[in-house]
């Protein structure tokens, strides 16, 4: 065995993967067979001993080509006690005036018009105070929430009262072109199963921003969300649960989303959310590992810290490479090959084996999901190249960004239409 400082990167930069992969496939059927198994169809939510009213609160900025098909299917939830409010964050499009139309249509529509561009968490934060419900749930103004959604994520919060937030289940809308297709397996195999073994194991790192259900005494304990963190939902998933509230994660509250389909709108959106989990991590390193009553909230770290020390050792050793290629190395420095060989193939194999398992508990959700396992094949290549470079150019930005710095809308790419 090779015990040099390459051989113990290279070790590394193997094991870390795999081990990774398989506590996500552990994790996901501990899930699913404790949890998921036993559940009813997604179209029969269960009968909740009371509705108590619930605020469906959407932040807009610039969103005039979705806002009126978002606000019809909160309209069109499968719960008896809604209101509706929506927040137009400084928009320069026709967003205010179609929210302002709307009105007449839905009575329960509430619209708060800001001048300025005042950021998600700004919005977010009104709509809560100006809400006059306990429960808040909360999507993006481009997404389309699912008939029974709230029915589903109400269930945790009446059921559990230590039940602080409750995650959902976001599927992607826009799916013509490569990117798009990756991002569908993505979620399904990545993100979902993800969600399902930290559930399993303890905590989660993120109530997903584009569709999370919070009960507002725990918002308010915890401070609401952050005006000066990049990734709001983030920083709020670490504070609710270092206050000792439960995060859960629904599946069956599923909301359909635009993501981004060109490479360009793919690293601003990935470089956003890595740079917003480095920001969490030293802001809260210290008052996390100095407790032992958060000590649950200690894999979650660390797994974190580590795919960031993976991000950049697998950079270093793709420079040790590059150099080799210019000039001669010595031997204890010498990368032979960055091409998969058998190691490649065992990771690659795993993967392969994560996307079956996530898409057949999957398709419980979506009908035909598992089409896109075939496009997965690309995945472990382009998003693990993605995820590495956004991890290594994240760090330094979270490091030079000015604490107290607000952070406002940057209106995103939704794809191609």
């Amino acid at each position: 065995m090779d015990y040099s400082v390459i051989g113990v990167l290279l070790g590394f930069a193997f094991f870390y993967p795999l081990l990774m992969s398989f506590v996500w496939i552990s994790g996901g059927i501990i899930y699913f067979l404790r949890w998921e198994r036993s559940q009813p169809r997604r179209d029969q939510p269960p009968e909740l001993a009371e509705y108590p009213l619930v605020s469906l609160i959407v932040p807009c900025h610039n969103e005039g080509e979705n806002v009126r098909e978002t606000i019809r299917f909160l309209a069109a939830q499968d719960y008896p006690n809604i209101e509706i409010i929506a927040v137009n964050d400084g928009s320069r499009d026709d967003t205010g005036a179609q929210l302002d139309a709307l009105l007449g249509l839905y009575p329960n529509l509430r619209v708060i018009h800001f001048a300025a561009n005042q950021g998600k968490s700004m919005g977010l934060r009104m709509a809560a105070l100006a809400s006059n419900a306990e429960y808040l749930l909360c999507i993006d103004g481009d997404a389309l929430l699912d008939k029974y959604a709230t029915r589903w994520m109400m269930h945790h919060l009446l059921t559990r009262p230590r039940v602080g937030a409750v995650t959902g289940n976001p599927r992607i809308r826009n799916r013509s072109t490569l990117l798009g297709k990756l991002q569908v397996g993505e979620f399904s195999s990545i993100i979902g199963l993800i969600k399902r073994a930290q559930r399993a194991y303890g905590r989660v790192f993120c109530v997903s921003g584009v569709i999370g259900c919070f009960r507002k005494t725990a918002l308010h304990r915890a401070g609401y969300w952050s005006t000066d963190m990049i990734t709001e939902d983030i920083d709020l998933t670490w504070r609710l649960q270092l206050d000792h509230w439960s995060v859960m994660y629904e599946p069956n509250a599923m909301c359909w989303i635009l993501m981004p389909e060109t490479l360009k709108g793919l690293w601003r959106q990935r470089l956003r959310w890595a740079q917003g989990g480095v920001e969490v991590i030293l802001r809260y390193a210290w008052p996390l590992l100095r407790s032992w009553r958060t000590r649950r909230m200690w894999p979650v770290f660390g797994e974190y810290v580590l795919s960031l020390l993976w991000a950049y050792v697998m950079a270093g050793l793709m420079l040790l490479w590059l150099l080799g290629q210019l000039v001669a190395l010595p031997p204890q420095w010498t990368i032979p090959s960055l091409l998969p060989q058998w190691h490649g193939v065992i990771l690659g194999a795993t993967c392969l084996c994560q996307f079956a398992l996530s898409m057949a508990i999957d398709r419980r959700y979506e009908n035909g999901v598992g089409r896109n396992f075939y496009w997965m094949v690309w995945y472990p290549i382009a998003y693990w190249l993605l995820s590495m470079l956004t991890s290594v150019f994240a760090l330094p930005k979270a490091l030079a960004k000015k604490r107290g710095t607000r952070a406002v809308w940057v209106s995103p790419d939704r794809g191609i239409r």
